[in-house]
């Protein structure tokens, strides 16, 4: 099965063919994908090298002229090292941008930290007004970038990884989906943590959400489902543990409740690894997620 970021270059090029607002800034990384397409379109293409601040306040000069910019590279290059740029550039202009990342929080463990961003959602809630797209599936890849290319002038991120569930659901860049219903909680799992919640609550009695747009964040789908399975909820997020925890305190603010964060932790694994091996160091495999789920939802989830 092709990846998310596969998906990205044969997309967008696409888009620059279908609408002429649409451009793309890249800062070396991803440049291949797009040479077909910078042949067509030489005024649309453009790559600054590696200079990342350059990257986004080149995407804000085009917006200011008009243009819809997809703005590309690694997640820790695109939101981390020029986040100035995006507060300013971007956000303090009030002009919009579709930010697309590659790496994720640790896609690429031989890069090491510095080709890791578990913290970039966390940093962007710092800012106003971004929608975050995080799909699961490089199918629900393809139609949020649709979608993001498609928001008028808005700030989107979209958070691609190799990270991926088996199976695509369809989303519509707006809602969280209901995928199992229980009584005794809500597990709400975000992209690519789809697979491993699904394998750990396996037999509970909760309620699983499906969250790839998680800003803004669907407080009347998390409201709707405590009715039912109760207000003790668990959030899993393939970033930053508790990122969206204030997000899910602030939808069940009148009524009694309890929220456990789960993520990527804050402690830096110093050793590069493999992928299976950052997820289970961080809690995130279907093993380690059971186990933190049982303990914190207690006696009553068990079917």
């Amino acid at each position: 099965m092709d990846t998310m970021r596969d998906r990205f270059a044969p997309v967008v090029s696409r888009l620059l063919d279908e609408d002429p607002r649409v451009a793309v800034v890249l800062a070396e990384i991803g440049k291949d994908g797009f040479t077909e397409a910078r042949r067509r379109h030489p005024d649309r293409v453009i790559n600054v090298g590696i200079r990342e601040q350059l990257l986004i306040g080149a995407g804000a000069g085009l917006a200011l002229t008009g243009l819809r910019p997809v703005v590309h590279t690694f997640a820790s290059f695109l939101v981390e090292r020029p986040f100035e740029q995006v507060k300013l550039d971007l956000g303090h202009q009030d002009v919009g941008a579709v930010l697309v990342s590659a790496a994720a929080s640790f896609d690429w463990p031989a890069g090491g930290f510095t080709h890791m961003a578990p913290g970039d959602v966390a940093l962007l809630d710092t800012l106003d007004g971004w929608t975050v797209h995080v799909p699961g599936h490089p199918d629900e890849a393809e139609t949020l970038l649709r979608h993001a290319v498609a928001a008028g002038d808005d700030k989107v991120y979209v958070r691609l990884s190799v990270q991926s569930n088996t199976q695509g659901h369809a989303v519509d860049g707006t809602r969280f989906l209901t995928v199992r219903e229980g009584r005794a909680g809500v597990v709400v799992a975000v992209g690519p943590m789809l697979d491993a919640v699904l394998a750990a609550t396996e037999g509970l009695d909760v309620t699983v959400l499906y969250a790839t747009t998680v800003r803004p964040f669907d407080a009347a789908a998390l409201r709707s489902a405590t009715e039912t399975a109760g207000t003790d909820v668990v959030l899993v997020e393939p970033y930053l543990a508790g990122t969206s925890t204030t997000a899910a305190n602030d939808a069940l603010a009148d009524v009694p409740h309890r929220v456990l964060g789960l993520g990527v932790g804050r402690r830096e694994l110093r050793r590069y690894g493999a992928i299976e091996e950052h997820v289970a160091a961080h809690g995130l495999d279907a093993r380690s997620l059971r186990e933190r789920i049982d303990g914190f939802l207690g006696a009553r989830v068990g079917v």
